[in-house]
């Protein structure tokens, strides 16, 4: 990168996905002694494998990588399949075990292909124009190749959580593309007709999880034990937390997985309310930074893509967040950048490169504007 894309780039969400890895690193490093620091090492592992990741997804010309994308996505559609015939974990059928380094989950890094084969497709239906997206016609090929394999088969592993995590990318880039507001209305209107037919037909684990929610109490030895004890964890750590080494939830093995979904409890539990606050402003930032990168991006690519990244990225942060307070029902939603996984770490460092790209080759007068 010359001299003049490194100047416009918006080097601030790196160094706060950073920061957040850190905090991450820290928390994991604590909540694994007694395994000998197994995960801890691992995520190190994987942050290390994350760096040429990042770097090609940065230096590269976002609509030269756009270009690949249909094979990406093709491939990533297959991996989704496969996945399927695996051995479930925990009742679930997502990962690939990858021989002694840990396993591999396709639908962490299907996120971001299909980010960028709908940026690829959009604006292809859109060479005439930003609102030929609302011809119907346009928006159903949209929807059916882009938006409707990749979340009915995640769906089908089952992952309600990373389903809906696409859905809120896919929306938000089919908002800034031009969609006319009577289709928003309507969809609203159909949502909250089918809300009580969508309800009655969800799984046995998602009802579980909703009543739960609702009323940990009714099943505190089952179902809603994991939420109790977040509750207790993050609720104990107070303003400065019991400190590193020292949370009862964390160490004693009440919280459980406490290095992936919960880690944000460790966190509270351990460090405090103080960190935990930090934590939250870092996210307000990284996605406030992401949307002027998609307001200010040269191109609708550039602008599909980041904010369908700042989708993502914000609805990570909210669902684990409010999950392990309690706020909302439990889904097996990571942290970004702070809870233990290596597609997960990998596919955020992708996002990072990707807007450090496209904040790169911002065009001159839209990035003083």
């Amino acid at each position: 990168m010359n001299k003049k894309l490194l100047k416009n780039t918006e080097w601030t969400v790196l160094i706060v996905s950073l920061i957040l890895f850190s905090i991450g690193l820290i928390a994991l490093f604590s909540a694994t002694q007694s395994t000998d620091y197994l995960e801890f090492k691992k995520q190190l592992q994987w942050f290390l494998v994350s760096i040429p990741f990042l770097i090609l997804a940065m230096v590269i010309d976002y609509n030269v990588i756009v270009k690949f994308s249909t094979l990406a996505y093709i491939i990533i559609i297959g991996l989704l399949i496969a996945v399927l015939f695996t051995a479930p974990i925990d009742g679930a059928t997502r990962w690939f075990k990858i021989g002694n380094f840990g396993t591999f989950q396709p639908s962490e890094l299907a996120k971001i292909i299909v980010v960028l084969f709908s940026a690829f497709i959009l604006n292809k239906l859109q060479l005439k124009g930003r609102k030929e997206i609302n011809k119907i016609w346009k928006l159903a090929i949209f929807l059916i190749i882009a938006c409707i394999p990749p979340i009915a088969l995640i769906l089908q592993q089952p992952d309600i959580g990373t389903a809906i995590a696409f859905i809120v990318a896919l929306t938000l880039i089919i908002f800034v593309s031009g969609i006319d507001k009577k289709y928003i209305i309507i969809a609203i209107i159909l949502l909250v007709l089918s809300g009580q037919f969508i309800y009655s037909h969800l799984p046995d684990h998602a009802l579980r999880r909703i009543e739960v929610f609702l009323n940990p109490n009714t099943d505190p030895r089952g179902d809603g034990y994991n939420i109790i004890q977040s509750k207790l964890a993050v609720g104990a750590g107070q303003i400065f937390g019991m400190g590193l080494f020292k949370g009862n939830q964390t160490q004693l093995g009440f919280l459980h997985p406490k290095t992936t979904d919960f880690i944000f409890s460790v966190i509270g539990e351990e460090l405090g309310f103080i960190i935990t606050g930090i934590i939250v402003i870092l996210y307000i930032i990284l996605i406030t930074k992401t949307i002027y990168i998609a307001k200010t991006a040269k191109d609708n690519i550039g602008s599909y893509i980041a904010i369908g990244i700042g989708g993502i990225l914000f609805f990570h942060m909210a669902q684990n967040i409010g999950m392990t307070m309690g706020l909302l029902p439990i889904t097996g939603i990571p942290l970004p950048f702070v809870s233990y996984g290596g597609s997960s770490l990998i596919t955020n460092f992708i996002c990072i490169g990707l807007l450090l790209n496209i904040s790169a080759r911002r065009q001159k007068s839209i990035f003083i504007e």
